[in-house]
């Protein structure tokens, strides 16, 4: 089945650390939406949200991955679907005009005061950065957000581990 992730998802560590199956297809967009970080997380932090504005000149770039069906029910716990993320069914589309119908996760519950940990924030750019997203995009949208660091100091050390063992 096809995922569209956007937010820490498109860090291949993450995302296989979550679901091994996970093959990353390429960078795809999803119209209408801007990015934002004000997803309500159960750690007191914010996460990111594909919202939707509905404006044709708002779009979302992002990691299309394929992934083992059976594998599906792993993601969805960690998303934390049904606790402040919803399952939506989206036309993405790529650079040469490719259209796939995907699934991903949208915030139900949204705080715009929130900021994200650092360490969330660093999966984020680290899937930009392997996704290829757009200089100018990662820019605006990800590296202007202010993080601030995690007081779960472990939590903390498990998340950037991640990435030194892929």
């Amino acid at each position: 089945m096809l995922y569209f992730a956007y937010g820490s998802n498109m860090s291949t560590a993450r995302l296989t650390s979550r679901v091994p199956s996970a093959k990353l297809i390429g960078r795809f967009k999803l119209a209408g939406h801007r990015l934002k970080f004000h997803k309500v997380s159960t750690d007191g932090s914010a996460k990111c949200n594909a919202y939707q504005t509905l404006k044709k000149h708002d779009e979302v770039i992002g990691a299309l991955f394929i992934i083992d069906p059976l594998e599906k029910p792993r993601l969805d716990q960690a998303e934390g679907l049904g606790q402040g993320y919803s399952q939506y069914q989206v036309d993405v589309y790529n650079d040469t005009g490719l259209i796939e119908r995907a699934f991903t996760y949208k915030a139900t519950i949204i705080n715009d005061e929130l900021k994200p940990y650092d360490w969330y924030l660093n999966h984020v750019l680290i899937g930009a950065t392997e996704t290829g997203l757009p200089k100018a995009y990662i820019q605006q949208f990800i590296w202007s957000v202010e993080s601030v660091a995690d007081k779960n100091i472990q939590r903390a050390a498990l998340e950037l581990a991640i990435h030194n063992h892929s």
